[in-house]
């Protein structure tokens, strides 16, 4: 069928939105006409550097199942879904209930295709690169798996569904999945895009106190503060001592800042994409500091976005106040937006 979707041409290209055609769904896919797509700071980080071109980005889509492959048996057409990562289901991470680190996970979410060398997109008979965090949902249409589509209530909006597949529930799951903070623990949160606000949202459902937020933007301090936070300053100001911090900057100056706040015995979990940065080995082992690695909020899609969408039904989970709409065809204002820190949360809108 021919759709449309937002290629990039080449590495460090723009997205241009234009014609292409996809393939109908396999076994275990699922065709999924797009409502909404959020933006991240992954698609743009992965655009800078994707050296598999062309190729078609997102993914945090949320959509309506048009057409199923004839092993699927989670979803039907007409169900209301949400698109995120997708994992194998069969290593001994899925067994476990930890998806977030399928050993096929570069196979299925980063390899510009299904993972066996295809991609569901072509144009003029040309491959065109996708399956990006298996659904590639730059597009008014998206082949995704079965695996990665979560059932959604069917009067839940399109563009708050969105990013859950991604942001919200890595921000939040770092701080109810991994950090599990008990109620009283102090957290600080470095970062207040809209991973780092729903780690702030998590932390006040977790009933941490004090809840400080960290970034250079007031306008988004003062919004840390209006979601619950018991203070918000920006990164030179810096102060306390914390039982849990949650980075998501993966700036080496923060990180280094980050590890000076632990109290003795805590927690400082990384969420963002970085390279390297260097810490005092006497003063972890001295602290007996725990740093984490995080993936997308270490948690399992099928369960865990249920539980988000019961928080955001209970208003303790106010994810619309994060969101700025865009049109589809106004992609390159999203980008705008949140490269100048004008939109928390990008969510592109589809007609």
């Amino acid at each position: 069928m021919r759709i449309r979707a937002a290629v990039t041409e080449t590495a460090g290209g723009p997205f241009v939105v234009q014609d292409v055609d996809l393939e109908p769904p396999r076994g275990h896919e699922v065709l999924v006409r797009v409502m909404a797509a959020g933006l991240c700071h992954t698609d743009l980080t992965m655009q800078a550097v994707w050296p598999l071109t062309p190729m078609v980005f997102g993914h945090e889509g949320a959509g309506v199942v048009e057409a199923v492959g004839e092993q699927v048996t989670t979803v039907t057409p007409g169900d209301h879904v949400c698109l995120t990562f997708h994992s194998c289901g069969s290593c001994d991470q899925c067994a476990a209930g930890r998806p977030a680190y399928c050993r096929s996970a570069r196979a299925l979410n980063a390899s510009g295709g299904r993972g066996d060398g295809t991609s569901p997109l072509s144009r003029d008979g040309k491959m065109v690169h996708g399956g990006f965090f298996g659904q590639s949902s730059f597009a008014t249409y998206a082949v995704a798996s079965e695996r990665n589509a979560v059932r959604l209530p069917a009067d839940l909006p399109f563009p708050v569904a969105a990013p859950l597949g991604c942001s919200v529930q890595t921000g939040a799951g770092t701080v109810l999945n991994r950090l599990r903070p008990a109620p009283g623990d102090s957290l600080l949160v470095i970062g207040c895009g809209g991973v780092g606000l729903s780690a702030v949202l998590a932390g006040v459902v977790a009933g941490c106190t004090p809840v400080v937020a960290v970034d250079p933007i007031e306008s988004r301090r003062a919004l840390a503060v209006e979601l619950g936070a018991t203070e918000a300053t920006g990164p030179t100001g810096l102060t306390g001592h914390f039982d849990h911090i949650v980075d998501t900057t993966s700036r080496p100056e923060m990180l280094t800042a980050a590890v000076k706040a632990l109290r003795p015995l805590g927690a400082l979990a990384m969420v963002g994409i970085g390279r390297e940065v260097t810490f005092d080995i006497m003063s972890l082992l001295n602290s007996g500091a725990r740093i984490h690695g995080v993936l997308e909020g270490d948690s399992d899609p099928q369960s865990f976005l249920p539980r988000l969408i019961d928080l955001h039904r209970r208003g303790a989970l106010p994810i619309e106040r994060l969101i700025t709409t865009f049109p589809f065809e106004d992609i390159a204002g999203a980008v705008a937006g949140m490269r100048d820190g004008s939109a928390i949360k990008p969510v592109l809108v589809f007609a």
